[in-house]
């Protein structure tokens, strides 16, 4: 049976998205004049053009390390007050420019613009803009009409890469890829002989003999071959080498006569896209594929995701780091605790012995270095050590003092630990805050929260632009029941004890740090699809989220209680039906998380 593998693998922007998007910018965009040029980030570059007939008149170019792309969108980003150095070249060289044509270097992940321009003394011109899409080494490269590099927007030393510079002055080439050829100008023969003298994987053989060829694609030909992407080269025959190319050839052909299909690809279970592609991918039939008019709105609706992702996790950098320094001093502190708590147990050693010496020590031997009694609590035979220099008394006391000392020693180190055991949960919570936080919104509540409980110094400064308020997620399931997530402990407290009234059903993952779910009954019997749908995002909203199963617990609202003195989102509940639930956004649709 052939194996449909789904990994969790991006999607790479690999030498078929790039062909994709090439001949829809090209389509789009030759004849066009540039008519803004800007740079909202600082690896990131933003075109307006005159005259595109469509909405998406712009074009958004990112080298960002890890998150390269490039689509046309009609949305429109804020750009510093002072234009950087690049922005300000672009601007001189092809400010107003006329895109005259978009091609793709053999399969490689590389777009190149060829522009029009007058030069300083009105003579035509023209400048070639290269945009590579590869990963960690994403650039932008800007080159005159000898493709002599002029900037770029990443310079590259010597120092840097062994393989090129990226340096003003020097020639413009894509680095050669050894023992890869460019699809287009294969034979069968040479196809078949490379493949299958890789002693490797067929998905493996194909990816790193093709150029522009991701592991994705090298998967979906072996599926479409009929074979398994993870049986080895050496077990292929000459028919099965055959159909390999065969499969190859149909794919550029699709790419020769524009059959695309432009989809992402969504997890059935947790809702999540997964994968994108410009063709119909059948290793992923059981997933649902949702279909766009262009392959900008493919790379637009992917990106904006994890672009808002990648954002916020880097924002969020010093946050985490902060919650981690103060876990990792209480986990180690709580340890300590906990070893010098045992130390003391032997506190009841000293007091049976300070007992025993009263009850016995009449019959004492002076100078002796030990009693011999029965312990009347056990009545079994015991040998209490003595100070030879003090009498039984005196040895008692002695005893009694040193219980006294570790008794209030076990009694501090109880108190201390409790409250050590309460700072951990409480800085989990807050970690699992920082990890479903979605907004500056949610950064800056989470912030406020470290900042109360002194794990921040607050700063009396300057006041910064306000930041919107961050409120819960609001979902409506599948059968119409409004359910509220907290994104962290202020709100948490919010839907539970302020929202929610006591007949609405409360959920939070079993013994694991999260969100509170609330279900707005509203004096309704929930049917119990709802039941799962709210323990589903519990576990979905919680530390536990990449867990394949979660226990969740769930009650209603009013048996939900909150100690005094507590850290916010801290509850407490005796009475509770639990359920087991996949961590899924499946079943709902988010109305609302402003």
């Amino acid at each position: 049976m052939i194996k449909n593998r789904q990994k969790e693998i991006l999607m790479a922007f690999d030498g078929i998205t790039t062909n994709c998007i090439m001949q829809e910018l090209k389509q789009m965009l030759v004849g066009q004049r540039i008519s803004k040029i800007a740079q909202p980030e600082r690896e990131e570059l933003l075109f307006t053009f005159k005259g595109v007939t469509t909405k998406n008149n712009r074009l958004l170019i990112s080298a960002n390390a890890s998150l390269p792309f490039l689509y046309m969108t009609q949305t429109n980003k804020t750009s510093p007050m002072t234009a950087p150095n690049f922005c300000m070249l672009l601007r001189k060289y092809i400010g107003n420019g006329r895109i005259t044509d978009v091609t793709q270097p053999s399969m490689e992940r590389v777009i190149c613009f060829t522009i029009e321009h007058l030069d300083e003394m009105g003579d035509p011109a023209v400048k070639y803009l290269y945009v590579e899409i590869m990963g960690k080494h994403s650039n932008i490269i800007f080159c005159n009409d000898n493709h002599t590099i002029i900037d770029s927007i990443k310079h590259v030393s010597g120092q840097m890469s062994s393989i090129r510079e990226v340096l003003p002055g020097r020639a413009y080439f894509i680095p050669a890829q050894e023992g890869r050829i460019n699809p287009w100008d294969m034979t069968q023969e040479q196809f078949t002989d490379m493949i299958l003298s890789k002693p490797c994987s067929i998905a493996k053989a194909i990816y790193t003999t093709l150029i522009g060829f991701s592991p994705i694609i090298a998967t979906e030909i072996a599926y479409r071959a009929g074979l398994d992407a993870d049986l080895s080269t050496a077990s292929l025959s000459v028919e099965d080498g055959i159909h390999l190319y065969e499969q190859v050839r149909m794919i550029l052909q699709a790419l020769n006569e524009q059959a695309f299909t432009y989809c992402i690809y969504y997890d059935p279970i947790t809702g999540a896209p997964k994968e994108f592609s410009p063709l119909p991918l059948s290793i992923y039939s059981d997933m649902e594929c949702r279909e766009y008019d262009s392959m900008s709105e493919v790379l637009e609706s992917f990106y904006a995701k994890r672009n808002k992702y990648t954002v916020i996790h880097q924002k969020s950098t010093d946050l985490r780091k902060i919650v981690s320094v103060h876990l990792e001093r209480d986990r180690k502190k709580y340890q300590l605790q906990k070893k010098q708590l045992a130390d003391t147990e032997k506190k009841d050693k000293y007091r049976i012995y300070g007992e025993m010496l009263h009850t016995y020590g009449y019959a004492a031997t002076p100078g002796a270095k030990s009693m011999d009694v029965t312990n009347y609590y056990t009545n079994e035979p015991l040998t209490i050590p003595l100070d030879p220099t003090l009498d039984a008394m005196d040895n008692a006391k002695k005893y009694f003092d040193k219980y006294a000392k570790l008794k209030r020693t076990s009694d501090a180190l109880s108190s201390y630990i409790v409250e050590t055991e309460n700072e951990i949960h409480h800085l989990e919570s807050i970690e699992t805050s920082l990890a479903i936080a979605e907004t500056e919104g949610d950064l800056a509540a989470i912030k406020e929260e470290l900042q109360e409980f002194g794990f921040i110094k607050k700063h009396y400064g300057k006041k910064k632009n306000r930041i919107p308020k961050s409120q819960p997620l609001h979902f409506v399931d599948d059968n119409g029941f409004h359910i509220y997530v907290g994104k962290n402990n202020y709100q948490n407290d919010q839907l539970t004890f302020k929202f929610a009234t006591g007949n609405d059903w409360w959920f939070h993952a079993k013994q694991m740090t999260g969100s509170h779910v609330i279900v707005k009954a509203e004096n309704q019997e929930l049917p119990d699809s709802t039941f799962e749908y709210a323990a589903a995002l519990a576990a979905y909203y919680s530390s536990g989220r990449e867990n394949e199963k979660v226990e969740v617990d769930y009650l209603q609202k009013k048996n939900v209680k909150k100690p005094n003195g507590s850290a916010p989102g801290f509850v407490v509940y005796y009475t509770n039906y639990s359920l087991v639930a996949t961590p899924s956004l499946a079943h709902v649709t988010l109305i609302s998380d402003k």
